[in-house]
C-alpha cells in the first residue's frame, strides 16, 4: 500500500465483500480496523500517514495477543478463538511479517554496524541503540517485526 488512504479504501471494500457473503465475524472485524483507524486520524487531527496507519494496526494485533494471552489463562478459549481471528483478518492489511533467520540476519547487520562505529562489540547494556537501528532498517525497507520479537533477537545475539 503505497497511500493510508488505499488502505483505507481496501478495509471499505472488504467490508462489502463481507456483508455481501454474510460473514458477520470478519464484517465485525473490519469494522473495528475502520473505527481504529478513523479514531487515530482524528485524535491526530490530520491524515494518518502509512507508517500511522501500520502502526495503528500493529497496536491492535499487540492488543489481541494480550487479551487471548488473559483469555486462555481466564480458561475461556473460545474467547481467545476469538481473538486469534481477528488478528488473521488485521495481518491482512500490513506488510509480511519477517520471518526468524531473516530478523537475525538484519540484528546481525545493526550490530556489525555498530561495532564498525564504537569499534568494540556492544554489551548486552548497549541494546536499546541496536533495537532502534534494526527498527529503522525495519522501517525503511518496509518490513514488519514485533517488537518483543526484535527485542529477543537482539538479546540473543548479544548474549552470544
Amino acid at each position: 500500500m503505497s497511500e493510508a488512504g488505499e488502505l483505507e479504501k481496501a478495509v471499505d471494500q472488504k467490508i462489502i465483500i463481507a456483508m455481501k457473503a454474510r460473514e458477520a465475524e470478519r464484517l465485525t472485524t473490519l469494522r473495528l480496523i475502520k473505527n481504529g483507524l478513523k479514531n487515530k486520524a482524528i485524535e491526530k487531527r490530520a491524515a494518518l500517514t502509512v507508517q500511522e496507519s501500520e502502526q495503528t494496526l500493529a497496536t491492535m494485533i499487540k492488543q489481541r495477543r494480550d487479551s487471548i494471552e488473559q483469555f486462555t489463562n481466564g480458561n475461556r478459549p473460545e474467547l481467545a478463538a476469538k481473538e486469534a481471528a481477528e488478528i488473521v483478518v488485521i495481518e491482512e492489511f500490513l506488510p509480511k511479517a519477517l520471518d526468524e533467520a531473516a530478523l537475525k540476519a538484519i540484528v546481525a547487520e545493526a550490530i556489525g554496524a555498530h561495532s564498525i562505529t564504537t569499534g568494540a562489540k556492544p554489551t548486552p547494556k548497549e541494546m536499546g541503540p541496536i533495537i532502534k537501528a534494526v527498527q529503522a532498517k525495519l522501517q525503511a525497507s518496509g518490513l514488519r517485526a514485533e517488537g518483543k520479537l526484535v527485542s529477543d533477537a537482539v538479546k540473543a545475539a548479544l548474549a552470544s
